[in-house]
């Protein structure tokens, strides 16, 4: 691949991450090579051992940078009732699910192609959803909610389930699903 002008100004390890997301979302992380990536990003093999010691090193940065995009967006929400900004958090999983080019949640991909649960990967994976966890289980908690750890596992669950119906069911079917599942959930005060 020949560096075009736009691609000298972005750093080779931006690059590489970069050109490593889109592929590992579109086609599989254990499908894509790291020669391809390097191909792709217009990077010298040093290069890429450089930043990333190995492939796995590469796809931790890629969900780790998937995590930290998903907590900026719920740190950027503007201040909520705690039912609201549950209902604003799982709105997001049916923005990203009407998407052109939607292929599922990219931490439940990242965990089936990863199923030990020592790896780094699926460390990185688990690190994501214990925060969401966590985030959901505050607010319930905040909600007035008697079973908050409960309550927050089920909408654990339930956005798993929506994430991967919506890749592989009708996506527009999510934004009412999610409107009737917080009312079953967390009925009003």
């Amino acid at each position: 691949m020949q560096k075009t002008a736009d691609m000298i100004d972005v750093p080779p390890a931006r690059r590489l991450l970069d050109t490593a997301s889109r592929l590992f979302y579109a086609e599989g992380i254990h499908a894509v090579g790291i020669d391809r990536i390097i191909a792709e990003a217009g990077v010298a093999k040093a290069t890429f051992y450089k930043h990333f010691p190995s492939k796995d090193d590469l796809v931790v940065a890629h969900i780790e940078e998937q995590d930290w995009q998903g907590r900026a967006y719920v740190a950027a929400l503007p201040a909520r009732q705690p039912r609201e900004m549950i209902a604003a958090i799982l709105g997001r999983i049916g923005d990203a699910a009407t998407d052109a080019g939607y292929r599922g949640c990219v931490f439940l991909n990242a965990a089936a192609e990863y199923p030990d649960p020592d790896s780094a990967v699926r460390r990185a994976v688990d690190a994501r959803r214990a925060w969401y966890r966590d985030s959901l289980h505050k607010l319930c908690a905040a909600s007035g909610d008697r079973s908050p750890a409960i309550t927050a596992g089920l909408l654990v669950a339930l956005s798993d389930g929506l994430l991967e119906g919506a890749y592989l069911d009708d996506p527009a079917r999510v934004p009412s699903l999610i409107e009737e599942a917080i009312a079953r959930l967390l009925p009003d005060a």
